[in-house]
C-alpha cells in the first residue's frame, strides 16, 4: 500500500512508518497508550463511553522503537502522556487544564503534552466534556486547532500515529493541514473515519475565516 497525504489508515502505525522518508513530516501530534488500562475505566457518563474490558490497547506504553520512529519521520513532536514515558527533558511542555468543573476528582485534572520544541511551556484551558464521543481518551477538535496554530506553520505536513476519535485530522481539515493518520482497532477507525467524512463535508464560513455579519 502505498500511503498518500490526507488519508486516514486502519493500519498499525509501525507498518505504516516504515513506508515514510526521514523527517517527511513537519509536525507530529500523538496520543500513544499511557499504560493506565482506561478501557477499563468509566469514562463519564454519556451512552457512547462504557468501560470495554475486551479492549488491551492501555496496558502497555509504546516501546523505544516507536519513539525512535517517530523522531525519525518527523522534524518535531507533541507527544501527549509524555510524563508516563521516558522522554528527553524538555521546557516546551503543553499543558492541557481541563477546567474547574474536572479538579478534586478521582480523573486528572490536566494532561502533560511533552514537545520538541525549546520555547516556554504553555497551558490551554478547555473543558473535556464532549456530546459525542466515540473513544475514551478523546480529546476535543478545538484543543488540537490551538496547537496547530500555535506550534504549526503554513504548508506543515502533520503525522498522527493513534488517531482515536479523528479530532487531530479534523482539525487539520478545517485549518488547511496536509496529514496523514493510523489507527489500529477496527471499530475505533470506523467511527472515527465517519466523524471525520461527515466534518469534511460540512462547510463553515467560519472556517474560512469570515466573520459573522
Amino acid at each position: 500500500m502505498k500511503l498518500e497525504l490526507n488519508k486516514f489508515y486502519n493500519m498499525d502505525c509501525m507498518e505504516g512508518m516504515k513506508q515514510i522518508p526521514d523527517k517527511y513530516f513537519d509536525l507530529a501530534i500523538v496520543d500513544p497508550p499511557y499504560g493506565i488500562d482506561v478501557t477499563n475505566m468509566n469514562m463519564g457518563g454519556r451512552n457512547t463511553i462504557r468501560p470495554d474490558k475486551s479492549k488491551k490497547w492501555d496496558k502497555d506504553i509504546p516501546t523505544e522503537k516507536y519513539f525512535k520512529e517517530l523522531k525519525r519521520t518527523s522534524k518535531n513532536q507533541i507527544i501527549w502522556g509524555g510524563n508516563y514515558f521516558d522522554l528527553p527533558p524538555t521546557r516546551g511542555f503543553v499543558i492541557w487544564d481541563k477546567g474547574e468543573s474536572m479538579y478534586k476528582r478521582s480523573f486528572a485534572e490536566c494532561e502533560f503534552g511533552w514537545t520538541s520544541f525549546d520555547v516556554s511551556a504553555r497551558i490551554y484551558k478547555l473543558n473535556p466534556n464532549q456530546l459525542d464521543r466515540i473513544h475514551p481518551t478523546q480529546k476535543p477538535v478545538k484543543l488540537y486547532k490551538w496547537i496547530l496554530k500555535n506550534y504549526a506553520k503554513e504548508g506543515d505536513k502533520i503525522l498522527d500515529t493513534h488517531v482515536g476519535s479523528a479530532s487531530s485530522l479534523i482539525a487539520c481539515h478545517q485549518m488547511g493541514f496536509d496529514y496523514i493518520g493510523f489507527e489500529l482497532d477496527k471499530e475505533y477507525y470506523k467511527l472515527a473515519n465517519e466523524r471525520l467524512e461527515i466534518a469534511k463535508a460540512q462547510i463553515s464560513i467560519f472556517d474560512k475565516g469570515f466573520e459573522a455579519t
